[in-house]
């Protein structure tokens, strides 16, 4: 019979220990303790096996089976060109994002084409009824079940049948052999490992859904993302705004793709022109700057704005929304370091409008610009847009894809852009290239 070892990891470093405490003592949290069993077969190193076959690659190759297209544009790319067939993908956002809606289209346009399983973990099943029954995805070859155990739903699995079956979610399933709850770190990662061994062994596509910490990583052992072939990320305003959905681990495709999309009555509908929509309610004012930015491959034009007032505490307030503070906080002391703006006793807020959040550091130009065109009440002197990485000398720096975002900006009518100088010396057309802060807000701000 196997025995069953028991350890306690921390929920958050990940640190084990083998008795339980209230506080780990590696990071100090209280209360993050939890059991973590291990079953001993009873093997040992010198035990047999059995001899494995290997093949020629060549041969591999041609057992490759086509892809699982669901129709949906902005999903099959962002998979690579579709969800290989018995591939695992964790798809993890934030609660009331939309992971359920879009999982149940997806669910919806694959079943048009092969049998699809979803499977309710969170949910009763009259509750996802009526989800589908709003979207309008409802027919004989979407079958839908309810299990909170992961060995019944392996054993589902197992059965075949199924070309997709989809998990709602991993931290609500739980192994029957496991006394510790559901979502603990033995939980999570023997659920993954047993539905991860029945997807491969039947070839099913696997989709399992994702909780999200308050810090926004995914919910459970690190481990987790690395037994998953794909981990796509599902972010955006709940309450409003797009949702981008983006590749963080993708083992059949690249990670620099990102679809975006727009919650209406029917579900998640993919954006066909995210730039114009962004841009559709822009006034031209001071502190409004137009940032050239890159979602995976794609160009997008999103709007900066920012606001400067004196502030009326000893300690001046600095905001930030969709960009990180600590980078605004950092090109805020460049600014008044390199340039002669005096921020130290000013109010600085900072948004990027439709509740997008940039990452990349081409938006450090826009953003310095539209803090200096609040500060001084001046605007651009052209229809321009703004793009580049700013570095703490006050230096612009050179970002890829200049092109690809000059071309955008033509397409929706601007007349220049503002950006680092090419290193290659090419002049690209409507691009004014500079070399610092400075002199970008000496040339190309003017009074209203």
């Amino acid at each position: 019979m196997a025995k069953k070892s028991a350890s306690y990891v921390c929920q958050s470093c990940g640190a084990m220990t083998s008795a339980w405490a209230g506080r780990c003592p590696q990071c100090g949290e209280w209360n993050t303790l939890q059991e973590d069993v291990a079953i001993d077969t009873g093997t040992s190193a010198s035990s047999g096996g059995r001899l494995l076959k290997p093949e020629p690659v060549d041969k591999v190759v041609l057992h490759d089976q086509p892809r699982l297209l669901s129709g949906i544009g902005e999903v099959d790319t962002i998979f690579g060109g579709g969800i290989v067939a018995g591939s695992v993908n964790l798809v993890a956002g934030q609660p009331g994002i939309g992971k359920s809606t879009l999982l149940l289209q997806l669910a919806y346009a694959v079943a048009a084409k092969a049998p699809v399983l979803y499977v309710s973990a969170e949910e009763s099943a009259h509750q996802v009824g009526l989800r589908a029954n709003r979207l309008g995805a409802v027919r004989p070859e979407l079958q839908l079940v309810t299990s909170t155990t992961t060995d019944d739903i392996a054993a589902t699995i197992r059965k075949g049948g199924y070309k997709l079956v989809v998990v709602d979610s991993i931290q609500t399933v739980s192994c029957e052999g496991i006394s510790s709850a559901a979502g603990t770190v033995s939980q999570i990662t023997n659920s993954a490992y047993m539905l991860t061994a029945a997807a491969k062994q039947t070839g099913t596509a696997l989709i399992l859904v994702g909780h999200v910490t308050k810090e926004g990583n995914i919910a459970g052992p690190k481990i987790l993302e690395h037994v998953v072939d794909v981990v796509l990320q599902l972010e955006g305003d709940r309450y409003g705004g797009f949702k981008v959905l983006r590749a963080v681990k993708n083992r059949f495709g690249s990670t620099n793709e990102a679809g975006i999309f727009e919650m209406v009555d029917t579900g998640l509908k993919p954006v066909d022109n995210p730039s114009a929509a962004l841009l559709a309610e822009r006034q031209v004012s001071d502190g409004s700057v137009v940032l050239a930015t890159i979602e995976g491959t794609r160009p997008l034009l999103v709007e900066v704005q920012a606001l400067v007032n004196k502030t009326s505490y000893g300690y001046p307030k600095r905001a930030a929304s969709g960009i990180d503070l600590n980078r605004m906080n950092l090109l805020v002391a460049m600014l008044e370091r390199r340039t002669k703006l005096q921020l130290a006793d000013q109010d600085i807020y900072v948004n990027i409008v439709g509740g997008m959040k940039i990452t990349e550091p081409a938006a450090d130009l826009a953003v310095c610009m539209a803090i200096g065109s609040a500060t001084k009440g001046l605007q651009l002197k052209d229809n321009a847009v703004v793009f580049g990485e700013v570095g703490l000398s006050g230096e612009v720096r050179h970002v890829p894809f200049a092109d690809k975002r000059i071309a955008e900006a033509k397409k929706l009518g601007f007349n220049a852009a503002i950006g680092p100088m090419q290193r290659s010396g090419k002049k690209l057309a409507l691009l004014d290239g500079v070399t610092d802060v400075r002199t970008a807000l000496n040339q190309f701000l003017k009074k209203d």
